[in-house]
């Protein structure tokens, strides 16, 4: 019997719970211990036993597609391109999607979380139905992604910006650290079902600036599949280069930054039957779309006012307003936020775009900046991104190299621990806020991208006031004491007395 694994054609809690003891009742002579253990020992197993068909599916069409435009290709296609050379897109049935409504869906999803039914634990496949509704439940890759922390930022926001409603979405609080793991877990299950119906991939490949690679690595291992990754040499952070190595992917270190890397990837996957991975392929945002989800779960179904995104290669911006769009189309809330994306200054090609007015695109050189993971200055969903922008009344802010770490050591100060790129979209805040954009009473969500974890290095440098050209005025280094008891009486005493002053 093919496994679906999913409850696809929605129904009533009432008929939903008769059907779960109807497959209970018919599946297993197990009863009692036996039953329990079973269900523990193998969730997979479990979940075959609950089966049900469906109406739902998707297809790839070129994104932003005229109405009139036929042009759409099956999700087993390996295919990443229109045939004009544009972006692709996921698009979704949603007709057979509006025959349920808004209350059902924010039911459905709610019941969902914090469980171990496979494969619906994971804060992405939760949302099965919105992601990949045609994939069967053997075929999924999960690592229990998302359900990440949606964190109170209440002494940054009083402290530093006047704010009482602020909030931190920390993606980064995942399996590899980062939210590369929201879609690569689409990604890499779309692949496992493509090998097994023997199409011609013998691997995976991405190029990266740490924490796609990350993410590819750790999904192909867990499945059994090879994973290649491009790398921009001395470009990333140990803590970076070292999650693939461990995850046995095949590490290339390449003389470039990331746009070489890229380019360099698309003409290796055109000639080698290697499946790309980068945000080019469309799949991995119907994955990370989920995060917005979410933020509107975590939120009681409310829709903040404002939420910022770091933006490098601009699929997530794309992939958030992905999210919050089908929400409020399919009833679960009435509006959608309005989206900022926040880049680098030395990595801004989007923001020099906006300030021109949309009028031309230009792709830049990026330079070095510590958010190293959106150093970008060709971003492949550039077209993604506007089009978000536009459709959601959003902005472009950009944050300097001094202003992005500043910012990441006063919220590290408030008990966060955050990246260089939540430093990023936390400066584009704080001038939102001095031009009075954003009002003191907006609810707003910023998203962490990554765990600071990764990023240890550039902390050190900071706090250790050792970053050339920079004031690293909030820098907290350790201080160095004798080993008598009159000495740290001393220091004890006068640092006390700084801070009742």
């Amino acid at each position: 019997m093919a496994a679906s694994m999913l409850y696809c054609r929605p129904c009533s809690p009432a008929i939903h719970r008769h059907v779960i003891r109807a497959a209970d009742a018919s599946s297993t002579s197990l009863d009692g211990d036996a039953s329990l253990n079973y269900r523990r020992n193998n969730i997979r197993e479990e979940a075959r036993r609950h089966i049900s068909s469906h109406n739902f599916s998707a297809k790839y069409i070129p994104f932003n597609a005229d109405p009139s435009s036929n042009e759409a290709y099956s999700l087993d296609e390996i295919v990443y391109r229109s045939r004009s050379g544009g972006l692709l897109d996921v698009q979704h049935d949603m007709d057979a999607l509006k025959k349920f409504d808004g209350e059902y869906w924010r039911s459905l999803f709610d019941s969902r979380v914090g469980k171990t039914t496979w494969p619906y634990g994971s804060g992405v496949w939760s949302k099965k139905e919105w992601v990949l509704p045609g994939i069967d439940g053997d075929d999924i890759v999960s690592l229990f992604e998302g359900n990440s922390n949606l964190f109170w930022a209440e002494r940054f926001g009083k402290q530093f910006l006047g704010m009482n409603d602020l909030w931190v979405k920390h993606c980064g609080i995942s399996h590899t650290g980062s939210f590369k793991d929201l879609g690569m877990t689409v990604l890499v299950s779309q692949v496992n079902r493509l090998r097994k119906m023997n199409r011609p991939i013998v691997g995976v490949g991405c190029a990266s600036t740490g924490d796609t690679s990350a993410a590819l690595s750790a999904y192909c291992a867990a499945a059994g599949i090879p994973s290649i990754v491009f790398l921009p040499a001395d470009r990333i952070s140990m803590a970076q280069l070292v999650q693939p190595i461990a995850n046995g992917a095949f590490v290339l270190s390449i003389d470039s930054d990331f746009d070489g890397c890229m380019q360099l990837i698309r003409q290796v996957t055109a000639e080698l039957p290697i499946y790309l991975a980068n945000s080019l392929n469309s799949l991995r945002l119907e994955g990370q779309k989920t995060a917005a989800i979410e933020i509107l779960q975590q939120l009681d179904w409310e829709v903040p006012d404002w939420v910022i995104v770091p933006g490098g290669n601009l699929g997530n911006i794309y992939a958030f307003y992905k999210g919050f769009n089908m929400c409020k189309e399919l009833g679960l809330v009435d509006r959608i936020p309005r989206l900022v994306c926040a880049q680098a200054a030395n990595a801004n090609p989007l923001y020099l775009y906006y300030k021109s007015g949309w009028k031309e695109f230009k792709p830049i050189k990026a330079i070095d900046t510590f958010a190293s993971a959106i150093q970008i200055g060709d971003p492949v969903s550039v077209d993604r991104a506007v089009y978000a922008l536009k459709n959601s009344n959003g902005i472009v802010e950009e944050a300097s190299e001094e202003e992005l770490k500043d910012a990441e050591a006063q919220a590290d100060s408030t008990g966060m621990f955050i990246c260089p790129h939540t430093g990023v979209a936390l400066s584009a805040l704080r001038r939102l806020r001095n031009n009075g954009i954003i009002a003191p009473t907006d609810r707003t969500v910023v998203v962490s991208t990554a765990h600071g974890l990764k990023f240890t290095q550039a902390k050190i440098n900071y706090h250790s006031n050792a970053i050339k050209g920079m004031d690293c005025r909030y820098a907290n280094p350790p201080v160095q004491v004798k080993a008598d008891f009159g000495s740290v009486m001393d220091v004890l005493t006068k640092y006390l007395h700084h801070k009742d002053s």
